[in-house]
């Protein structure tokens, strides 16, 4: 007999509609979970996603927000809160842009703290005000290596994301034992989007080979289904790369 750790949970993930989100919605649905995918702009995206969900036996809901409006935030985590008793949430959702301190614009700057860090902060108070007493709930918070080991060409990334990081220790603190709170800090696992980096990007992975989304998906069910006597950790998933 299989155990689904998830089985008839909800979980909400955002910016599930490609890459690392949609990994996130998958390996939740394969867990047994039933899955509100958020999307901003990549509304195919989000179809097929909720696609694979369905095709994996679960239910799969698709709720658009953008996390640069402040106001669209509470009423997307009410309206995934609404399809049944929401029991986790993922914090996928980012922005990354390459920029340091002499090129990074002020616009720049401000969108990467309100889609990787405010959105954050604003669903996780929505989620824990919807929570029914007597209930639990987890938070996932995907971070990256450079949340811990700042890297001078990402600096509003890396800020955005060490912000993330701080936010997950303090909510850990904040809202034990109820909820869990930990963050899943990703290194070489997909080239980005602008297609600037290559395979000599590994040459400074201890693991010495890029990462592969079965492994972030593993690591994921472990903090939304494992024990829950595990919060306020920061799981490396970078072949070590934050060690160097």
């Amino acid at each position: 007999m299989t155990i689904l750790p998830l089985e008839n949970k909800l979980i909400l993930v955002t910016g599930a509609g490609r890459r690392v989100g949609r990994a996130c919605a998958r390996a939740s649905a394969r867990a047994g979970a039933d899955v509100a995918i958020h999307y901003h702009q990549s509304a195919e995206g989000a179809a097929s996603a909720a696609r694979e969900v369905e095709a994996l036996g679960r239910r799969a809901w698709i709720l658009q927000a953008d996390f640069e409006k402040p106001d669209q935030i509470p009423a997307l985590l009410e309206r995934a809160a609404s399809l049944g008793s929401l029991f986790g949430l993922v914090n996928n959702a980012a922005v990354f842009q390459i920029g340091s301190l002499r090129d990074t614009s002020l616009t720049s700057w401000q969108h990467h703290l309100s889609v990787n860090l405010t959105a954050p902060y604003l669903l996780a108070q929505s989620f824990v005000r919807q929570l029914a007493p007597e209930s639990e709930g987890r938070i996932v918070n995907i971070l990256d290596w450079r949340a811990l080991r700042p890297e001078p060409n990402h600096l509003a990334y890396g800020i955005s994301k060490a912000g993330l990081a701080a936010l997950t220790r303090a909510l850990a603190l904040e809202l034990a034992p109820a909820i869990t709170v930990n963050g899943l800090a990703l290194g070489a696992i997909l080239p980005p989007i602008d297609g600037l980096a290559g395979d000599d990007v590994v040459l400074t992975v201890p693991a010495g080979r890029w990462g592969q989304l079965s492994e972030v998906e593993q690591a994921l069910v472990f903090l939304l289904g494992g024990p829950a006597y595990v919060t306020g950790e920061i799981i490396h998933i970078d072949g070590g790369r934050h060690l160097v």
